[in-house]
């Protein structure tokens, strides 16, 4: 019987993924040869590479400059949500965050370190653990900052954004950013919105009225009306914010009041593009 050594199961856990006691197993039936024991997981239909396998959990982490004029974030995914709330998970989200946030060009994926605790959390976890979505946003302007916002409850939805004014508070941030993470908005503004789905959505609308037995010209005022209910669901600046019980009113007023532009945004969602 071959002998079966620490480095044929390590060997094995890296190519594969799967625990030390199934893959000390599958050398075992297999006599210790790597290849064999990798092709007697694929005939028990167990996937045999990490990779192979939807990294559909994961955390965000984010990062602000001393100076606020940049925000960053970073996504890491894995297989289970256990894996992603780990320390070890935390520990490289926290480092890549920081690099990143510290040169907004820098390469992670390739960055010697982060590829290197990586792959040493897929082997002590069995799981694929890749480095997900990296976002950077940046304000030089004198009257301008960036800023970042995580739903802790999960931190699995980020929104980084770019603003400019005199009345910029952390408030303000929170509040932006938490409309932001709950609503989903599509666009910023409605210049944003595909003219053709824009076309679209009013000849329907027109269609529709006209059904009822509506006139050209009234079922033209109505698809006016529903066109504005539909910027007001995917737009940001026309939705309402999403706590009536600390501003009541649209997010462009809202901003309005603070004399303060949104610029850009960036929302991230964990298993979302």
């Amino acid at each position: 019987m071959a002998t079966i050594t620490a480095s044929m199961v390590n060997e094995l856990r890296t190519k594969t993924g799967q625990g030390m006691m199934e893959c000390k197993k599958a050398l075992t039936e297999t006599g210790g040869d790597v290849d064999k024991a990798i092709e007697y997981f694929r005939k028990k239909g167990v996937k045999t590479s990490v990779t192979e396998r939807q990294a559909g959990e994961g955390r965000i982490a984010v990062a602000l400059s001393p100076d606020k004029k940049t925000a960053a974030a970073v996504e890491i995914n894995c297989n289970t949500d256990f894996t992603a709330k780990s320390e070890v998970v935390q520990s490289v989200l926290k480092e890549a965050v920081q690099k990143l946030v510290t040169s907004p060009t820098a390469d992670l994926r390739n960055d010697p370190s982060i590829k290197e605790k990586l792959t040493s959390v897929a082997q002590q976890t069995g799981e694929n653990v890749v480095l997900g979505r990296t976002v950077v946003i940046a304000n030089d302007k004198p009257s301008g900052r960036a800023a970042a916002y995580i739903y802790v409850a999960s931190g699995k939805i980020a929104v980084l954004m770019s603003l400019s004014g005199s009345n910029i508070d952390e408030e303000l941030i929170t509040q932006l950013g938490g409309h932001i993470a709950f609503s989903k908005p599509l666009v910023m503004t409605r210049a944003e919105v595909p003219a053709d789905l824009v076309a679209s959505e009013r000849e329907i609308a027109v269609e529709q009225a006209k059904a009822t037995g509506k006139p050209q010209q009234i079922a033209e005022k109505i698809a006016e009306g529903k066109l504005n209910s539909f910027f007001a669901e995917r737009v940001l600046l026309d939705q309402e914010f999403f706590n009536p019980q600390a501003y009541k009113g649209t997010i462009q007023n809202m901003l309005k009041s603070k004399a303060v532009v949104l610029e850009k945004y960036v929302r991230i969602e964990v298993g979302q593009q």
